[in-house]
């Protein structure tokens, strides 16, 4: 364009010029990760942190350097699950990320609230932007991989997140119903526009397994997972069973001793995926 000042944070035009990583933020001075995943769905309530914290379970098992960056900044979940109370530190250097009895560093914003049922009560702007501080602002030291949960819908947060920060990829997480399945797509086609790889579908509460004869029950409808990854041509798929002892270790802070062998395809495809490298914008 003629009057082009090769801002393109505050234009809004779509113009063959337009650099599409002019939205991404370097991370913290102090931080060097080889890996971001975000762990995302159109649809609240599926399963993401419960996704998030058994891949982020899964890595530190291998002896990985493992991360969760918290982004659902008015209904964090993360800490709960890990069992973590403590909150966050900081100096003029930074902020600290929490550790996890297993050395997972996460942050989200219950490690900054003074009670954990505190509400954070902010409009859109706000909370995409303190999301986007837990990248810029965090000290989260070398990581192999940095998981993000994403809160639900396709609005601030998720955009910020997906604009701002260099992702190597995206795991989607469902249900077995149609419906869900319709609002994923939502957020798949989002991952798409944004040039953003999708690593694998995880479809949660897909099966329950009956404790005394083995038998699996399909009990919100058919698996939708294989179809869902091939159309939107993600290389991996994994079926959760509903799983009360599961569901039990996260209530308690436990999920660290969680099984994570149902998403180990999905896992697989984590490893192969881009490393970002030590970007700088």
């Amino acid at each position: 364009m003629a009057n082009c000042t090769h801002d393109c944070s505050s234009c809004g035009s779509n113009c063959a010029s337009r650099d599409k990583n002019s939205f991404i933020k370097p991370p913290h001075a102090g931080t060097r990760i080889k890996r971001v995943v975000a762990v995302a769905s159109g649809k609240g309530g599926v399963g993401k942190s419960l996704v998030t914290s058994l891949l982020a379970v899964r890595a530190a098992a291998m002896g990985l350097r493992v991360g969760v960056l918290d982004a659902d900044v008015t209904g964090p979940s993360i800490p709960r699950a890990f069992g973590v109370e403590e909150r966050a530190r900081g100096d003029e250097e930074g902020i600290y990320p929490v550790l996890s009895k297993s050395g997972v560093k996460m942050m989200s914003m219950n490690c900054l609230l003074e009670h954990a049922d505190d509400p954070v009560v902010w409009r859109g702007a706000l909370i995409a932007g303190a999301a986007l501080q837990f990248w810029t602002d965090v000290i989260w030291d070398e990581l192999d991989i940095l998981f993000i949960d994403m809160p639900p819908g396709t609005g601030d947060v998720p955009l910020t997140v997906f604009q701002s920060i260099p992702l190597s990829g995206a795991v989607v997480v469902t249900t077995p119903q149609d419906l869900v399945g319709m609002i994923v797509g939502k957020a798949i086609n989002m991952a798409k526009m944004l040039s953003v790889p999708i690593l694998g579908v995880a479809e949660n509460m897909s099966y329950f397994k009956c404790p005394l004869c083995g038998a699996e029950h399909e009990i919100f409808g058919a698996s939708k997972a294989g179809e869902l990854a091939k159309t939107c041509g993600a290389p991996a798929y994994a079926r959760i069973p509903l799983d009360a002892a599961t569901a039990r270790l996260a209530d308690e802070g436990r999920i660290e001793e969680a099984d994570t062998d149902c998403l180990s395809a999905i896992f697989a495809e984590i490893l192969k995926s881009r490393e970002i490298g030590n970007y700088k914008a």
